[in-house]
């Protein structure tokens, strides 16, 4: 793929889509993780919307929960359906969805408590690992929804966009 270098401007993101198995469990999932409940549910079967999405067709379940600013869309496609891709965060085409937090210890502990299993210890930037310097201290600890989506919480230190 050849892509212009001129500048799109595409700045606001509106929301981010995830391909779920089982919509109930990741709707469960999600509630219980972000405390928010779908704010639109339903179902829709179209063959336009399939193929701008490069399908033949498109029969589908979503639910949208909305955060602070970003929207979460679980979409369940019942026709046709894919396989799992079993996410890692080293296969190119995997992305994460990053929660940032305020309080890391307390959430890293509830959410240790609930059942959350993280899939490795949390990480602290430290000097010599990371650059820039204003990344120095924040933390992040990664665990997987129901699927496998790749998930993060974060709390940023200094100047360190998220």
């Amino acid at each position: 793929m050849t892509v212009s270098a001129t500048p799109m401007n595409l700045t606001r993101a509106a929301h981010v889509g995830i391909s779920v198995s089982d919509l109930d469990a990741s709707i469960a999932f999600y509630t219980a993780l972000t405390g928010r409940e779908p704010v639109a549910e339903g179902t829709m079967s179209s063959v336009p919307f399939g193929k701008a999405q490069g399908l033949s067709a498109a029969k589908l379940r979503y639910a949208t929960i909305n955060l602070d600013g970003l929207g979460i869309d679980l979409i369940q496609l019942q026709e046709p359906v894919g396989e799992r891709t079993n996410g890692k965060a080293n296969r190119p085409g995997s992305m994460h969805l990053c929660f940032r937090v305020d309080d890391f210890d307390a959430v890293y502990q509830r959410m240790g408590e609930a059942g959350y299993d993280f899939l490795g210890d949390d990480y602290t930037f430290i000097a010599g690992e990371v650059t820039p310097d204003e990344a120095l201290g924040t933390r992040v600890a990664y665990f997987n929804d129901p699927d496998g989506t790749n998930l993060e919480i974060i709390q940023p230190k200094g100047g360190f966009a998220s």
